[in-house]
């Protein structure tokens, strides 16, 4: 709109749309009025330095408490980086530099192996024969019984002899077991015996009379042979009890929960058995290995081919067995026990992520074989 004012002529229009005219602009900024906004800006830089080191004067104490808790934590973790790796030097290298110790004198003759016809049991059989101790075979197959046991005694030379028990029928066995211990003075006793997954599953996937077979192989076997010849040792007051658990009991396993919480359990008994009945002279181990090239890895899986990683079962043996007597929990072989130190200071989130990628490609590897 224009406006027509009076005394401005008919002719005469200005804009009523808040323009201005040229004369009332601001005029520019002058060279002073720049340096005091420069001073005002530098002051506020000045201030805001001052009150910086005011706040620092203040908590001055503070950041030195919490320099002295960083010291310190820097300091623990490099004094268990350090024991960590002695450990390992004085478990499996040091041990082969000697003579191997005299198992018969420090724990008796005789030997159980539970589970001894193939895979870490039949090789630490073997081992502990070559040790000179007599040997006991349990397994449920009694052909291979027969045959393991003659193979050991030809060997090596010792008395041998099996009892033939399913693990998974429960306790109905153990009366048997018990009446054919009770004339032989036991002094080591391996708790190998187990079952696990065909392959990972899912939990809704696993049938019930696995989940059976889990809780009476894995978990009761070992308690239930434990409970037989402990007394025995105690009253010559000395022993060896070796259970053998696995890697997948260090953290949550998913695909293989029910096989990680009963080799768990098995890792908590033992440790808990070490501090009832060290006193007593009764050393107990709890083994746990990670992956050994046995028959219980996926067929055709790259687990069963052996190599520094995934060792042989006699391999693995013969290393373990060099820490009877020494450490109460390894993993029994000296590349497990690096993944083992790997696996405590993983965050669960990254374990779990990785035992979901490996025991995916497992089991599609098993359903490939079986198609």
């Amino acid at each position: 709109m224009w406006n027509r004012g009076a005394g401005k002529g008919c002719c005469s229009m200005e804009p009523q749309l808040g323009f201005k005219r040229r004369s009332e602009l601001p005029a520019a900024e002058g060279p002073e009025v720049r340096a005091d906004r420069g001073k005002v800006a530098m002051a506020a830089v000045d201030s805001f330095y001052l009150l910086y080191r005011e706040i620092a004067r203040s908590c001055n104490c503070y950041m030195e408490a919490l320099a002295l808790v960083g010291a310190w934590y820097t300091a623990r973790k490099s004094i268990t980086v350090v024991c960590d790796f002695y450990s390992l030097i004085r478990l499996h290298f040091i041990p082969r530099l000697g003579s191997r110790a005299d198992l018969i004198k420090q724990y008796g003759r005789w030997a159980i192996v539970s589970g001894s016809t193939d895979g870490i049991g039949k090789a630490y059989a073997e081992e502990l024969a070559s040790r000179g101790l007599n040997i006991i075979l349990i397994s449920r197959n009694k052909e291979k019984l027969q045959n393991v046991a003659k193979d050991i005694a030809d060997t090596y030379r010792v008395e041998t002899d099996i009892i033939v028990a399913d693990f998974s029928r429960g306790r109905e066995i153990y009366d048997l077991i018990q009446e054919a211990l009770k004339e032989k003075d036991i002094g080591i006793l391996v708790n190998n015996v187990g079952v696990s997954y065909p392959y990972p599953q899912y939990f809704s996937q696993v049938s019930e009379d696995k989940l059976w077979d889990i809780i009476n192989v894995n978990i009761a076997a070992a308690s239930l042979l434990v409970h037989i010849v402990l007394p025995g040792m105690v009253e010559r007051k000395k022993g060896a009890i070796v259970t053998i658990s696995s890697g997948s009991c260090c953290k949550p396993t998913p695909q293989l929960a029910a096989f990680s919480a009963s080799k768990a359990y098995l890792d908590h008994f033992s440790r808990a058995l070490q501090y009832e009945y060290a006193s007593k002279g009764i050393f107990v181990q709890s083994l746990i290995p990670f992956y050994v090239a046995t028959n219980t890895t996926a067929p055709r899986s790259f687990l069963r081919r052996c190599s520094w990683l995934v060792p042989s079962p006699e391999v693995y043996a013969h290393h373990a067995v060099s820490t009877l007597g020494i450490s109460k929990r390894t993993t029994g072989y000296w590349s497990h026990s690096i993944q083992f130190l790997f696996a405590q200071y993983m965050p669960e989130w990254l374990w779990v992520w990785g035992a979901n990628v490996l025991n995916r490609a497992l089991r599609k590897e098993a359903s490939s074989c079986t198609a």
